[in-house]
C-alpha cells in the first residue's frame, strides 16, 4: 500500500505518541470495565488511554456492539427438544441437557 508523504508524517507522529507499551495491560481490565466493576482510578486511567488510543477504542466499541447485539438477539426461544438433543449430541454435549 502507498502512502502520501503527509499520510506518512501523520502516521509518525502518532506512532511517536503512542507506542502501545500499555495497550495488553490495559485491556486486561477490559471486562471490568465493561461491567462497571473496574476501581475510579485505573477506570479513569483506562478511558484516558482510550482518548489517545484509536486501535483500543476500536476494541472497546466493537467489545460494545458485540455485547449489545448479544442482549438484542438473545431471547428465549423454544427449541423443540428432539433438536435439542440432536444439536447437544452433535456438539457432544449431550450430558448437559436437562433431564
Amino acid at each position: 500500500m502507498r502512502y502520501f508523504a503527509s499520510e506518512e508524517k501523520v502516521m509518525m507522529d502518532t506512532k511517536k505518541r503512542h507506542e502501545h507499551k500499555s495497550c495488553r495491560q490495559l485491556l486486561g481490565s477490559l471486562s471490568e470495565y465493561m461491567d462497571g466493576e473496574l476501581d475510579d482510578e485505573l477506570c479513569s486511567v483506562l478511558e484516558q488511554h482510550l482518548e489517545g488510543c484509536e486501535d483500543c477504542r476500536i476494541v472497546v466499541d466493537t467489545l460494545r456492539k458485540t455485547v449489545y447485539l448479544y442482549h438484542e438477539s438473545a431471547q428465549a426461544e423454544d427449541i423443540p427438544s428432539d433438536v435439542r438433543k440432536r444439536l447437544y449430541k452433535s456438539l457432544n454435549i449431550d450430558n448437559y441437557l436437562e433431564k
